[in-house]
């Protein structure tokens, strides 16, 4: 007869956890290949941005943890993704010297004054990107034509602008999707906001690369689909039902899915799993908020773009949502839960 053992232990029971530094790090593969893309259509002046503020956020971690006599975080590569991010919202041709301030604010104001990765309320690349769209509203809002023919080997010179200079714009700027649609009523195809040949930050010019991204952080199950499914859904419905209501006046579901920051924003900014709510229900709430707010803002709102907005809103949102939607203690009912 053979004598069977059951081992019982507390929990948890967990086979294998993922540290902060896997998941930051696979956050940061994940966003390669539209970052790829985005040099591809605009050249040395995209990859100068990028690295800018990447560096930037990385020494600024580096500094602040340093002065306040912690050990350097920056081995968990969270500032490494909070600097491109930043860098991927950004218009190519930025100054650099702003998008190092950008950096520098995005860590220092968005991430490291609430107390460090884990801390943070809003997203710290939306909260840096928000500080240089008020600072600097000329600069951020002028665009480089993609896909110049001499973009590998030459430099905008509002890039190297000096520090607190006015930056000159050496070649002809073009509208984006969003803004020639806002002020002049003309709509880009789905096909090339798909693709990305279009005007635009670096990060927004290829949603094709940033779904295929989603897709890598979902599969790696690093990713909770319910975020970016409820923005991108709630943001199709409500701008297809506006669009029936009077197709001349109001873009297509395909061009508000495609065109702007959704894509990034929902994928990569509002999947934050520290501003984000901690129950299914309440992130479905939250994406639903997000995707209303996009919508309200660009349909209505006096700026061509909302995704960054409304996700700090959403953000802002999250405590509440938290607090209205508890999460249900296993083997008790909802009535002595709430």
């Amino acid at each position: 007869m053979h004598k069977i053992t059951l081992d019982i232990s507390t929990s948890p029971h967990l086979v294998k956890g993922l540290s902060t530094d896997t998941i930051m790090k696979h956050v940061v593969y994940a966003l390669l290949p539209a970052a790829a893309f985005g040099v591809y259509a605009f050249g040395l002046n995209a990859l100068l941005v990028m690295m800018a503020t990447s560096v930037g956020a990385v020494l600024t971690e580096h500094l602040l943890c340093k002065y306040s006599k912690k050990e350097s975080t920056i081995g968990d590569y969270s500032a490494l993704l909070t600097g491109l991010l930043l860098g991927m919202t950004l218009p190519p041709n930025f100054p650099l010297w702003m998008a190092l301030f950008g950096s520098v604010v995005s860590i220092g104001l968005g991430k490291f004054i609430f107390g460090g990765l884990g801390n943070n309320v809003f997203n710290p690349a939306l909260v840096g990107r928000a500080f240089l769209q008020a600072t600097f509203p000329v600069a951020i809002t002028t665009w480089y034509n993609a896909f110049a023919p001499d973009r590998f080997y030459n430099v905008s010179s509002s890039v190297l602008a000096f520090p607190f200079m006015q930056p000159k714009v050496d070649a002809i700027s073009g509208a984006t999707p969003l803004s020639a649609l806002k002020f002049d009523g003309v709509m880009t195809t789905a096909n090339d906001l798909a693709f990305g040949f279009i005007n635009g930050s670096t990060g927004e010019t290829s949603a094709l690369f940033i779904v295929i991204g989603g897709i890598y952080l979902g599969w790696k199950k690093m990713l909770n689909w319910r975020i970016p499914i409820s923005i991108l859904l709630t943001a199709f419905l409500l701008s297809g039902i506006m669009y029936l209501i009077d197709p001349t006046k109001y873009p297509t579901p395909f061009f508000t899915l495609f065109a702007g920051g959704l894509m990034l924003g929902a994928v990569f900014m509002a999947t934050d799993m520290v501003g984000s709510p901690i129950t299914s229900m309440g992130l479905w709430v939250y994406g639903i908020l997000i995707g209303t707010l996009v919508v309200i803002i660009r349909l209505w709102g006096g700026l061509p773009e909302g995704v960054m907005y409304a996700i700090l809103l959403g953000n802002a949102a999250t405590p509440h949502i938290d607090n209205l939607i508890k999460q249900r203690v296993y083997g008790t009912s909802k009535k002595i839960a709430s």
